[in-house]
């Protein structure tokens, strides 16, 4: 059981709001010496999870990028492209990026999408470009609201779509444990039932989000833009 002061270290530091990389670092390492592995052990299975997943360092790269885009106005610009679209509103742009990504995440490229990659610099700029369009100035209150819907679009729409890729690891971890409880099931059997919660997931969202266009339209300000009062 005392393994699992990793546990109640990652929680108490959470709730305190303490660096989550610190509080990883020390539960980690509080767990290895639970163990019984020694400091030395510890750091050097830190090393080789490292080494063996270095790959994942690469994601960092695009950062900087980012970073440097932003900087030369790449938000101002995917503003004012949505704003000259008459026909756009939030809740479409929304709904469009929905679509796109859980059929690329279907296909399993869910490394198309994200939250530091898209969503922060093109997709939520462009659902309050659009909303500017049609109600005019933003309050801050509705600026946030805006971006929790763009952040909450593409979480629900790869968590969903992903499952319909066969090769996904959600896909072979419920496999796996359906099989250790004497469940013989195949991966293609679970991707196909994935499909109808997948769609399930769109509608239900495509009806969120126009209830998000309609209450965007009763903002103050809408009557002077030709939106519903």
């Amino acid at each position: 059981m005392l393994t699992l002061i990793g546990v109640v270290i990652v929680v108490a530091g959470f709730a305190l709001r303490l660096n989550p990389l610190l509080v990883v670092t020390v539960a980690g390492l509080a767990t290895g010496l639970a163990a019984g592995l020694g400091l030395v052990g510890v750091i050097t299975a830190f090393g080789k999870a490292f080494t063996e997943s270095r790959y994942i360092a690469i994601v960092w790269l695009v950062l900087p990028v980012i970073g440097l885009l932003e900087r030369a106005g790449l938000k101002e610009r995917a503003r004012a492209a949505i704003a000259g679209i008459p026909a756009a509103t939030t809740g479409r742009v929304l709904m469009l990026y929905f679509a796109v990504r859980q059929v690329s995440a279907a296909l399993g490229l869910t490394s198309l999408g994200g939250h530091a990659q898209m969503v922060r610099p093109l997709v939520a700029p462009m659902a309050e470009g659009a909303a500017e369009n049609r109600v005019g100035p933003l309050t801050d209150e509705t600026r946030f609201l805006i971006r929790a819907h763009a952040a909450a679009v593409d979480n629900i729409a790869v968590f969903f779509g992903e499952d319909i890729f066969i090769a996904i690891g959600s896909i072979l971890l419920i496999k796996g444990f359906l099989e250790q409880n004497g469940v013989r099931v195949e991966a293609a059997h679970l991707a196909l039932w994935a499909v109808p919660t997948a769609v399930c997931a769109l509608v239900i969202h495509f009806v969120r989000l126009a209830l998000l266009d309609r209450r965007l339209r009763r903002t103050p300000g809408a009557a002077a833009v030709g939106g519903e009062p």
